[in-house]
């Protein structure tokens, strides 16, 4: 899997919801390492991670790829890999740890299942700033 994105942590998201775009700009204010790299689902390394991971075909969900250990997490599992990447305060949601993941996934799903609704639909793609653009893959 390394040959997907080197070494960084990768988050993909759904680039045609605003929820989710909104997601990746409050991480990337949050982001004190400036090293975790963004693609939307739809993009083509999107497509390449889907073609090594069949599982994950179908999944409505941010999946968060670290192709240094290999690990591929998806819903209330990758929000848990961001917080704990950004560090700080954001570590104090990994006390939902101790709720069961089953528990945890339902309410993700619920968030998922209603998250057009809660910020609307992206008419058109985000458009990274010329300071963040490398860190976005497929962004041009």
């Amino acid at each position: 899997m390394s040959e997907l994105g080197g070494g960084a942590p990768i988050l993909l998201y759904d680039g045609s919801c605003g929820f989710c775009s909104a997601s990746v700009q409050f991480v990337l204010r949050h982001d004190r390492l400036g090293t975790l790299r963004f693609a939307a689902i739809q993009s083509p390394f999107s497509e390449r991670v889907l073609a090594q991971h069949p599982e994950l075909r179908g999944v409505d969900s941010m999946v968060w790829v670290d192709p240094v250990k290999g690990q591929v997490l998806t819903r209330s599992a990758a929000g848990l890999r961001v917080a704990a990447y950004l560090g700080g305060m954001w570590r104090l949601a990994l006390i939902l740890r101790i709720v069961p993941r089953t528990i945890r996934d339902w309410g993700y799903d619920l968030v998922a299942r209603h998250r057009h609704l809660l910020v609307g639909t992206a008419t058109q793609c985000q458009v990274p700033s010329s300071d963040v653009r490398h860190r976005f893959l497929d962004a041009g």
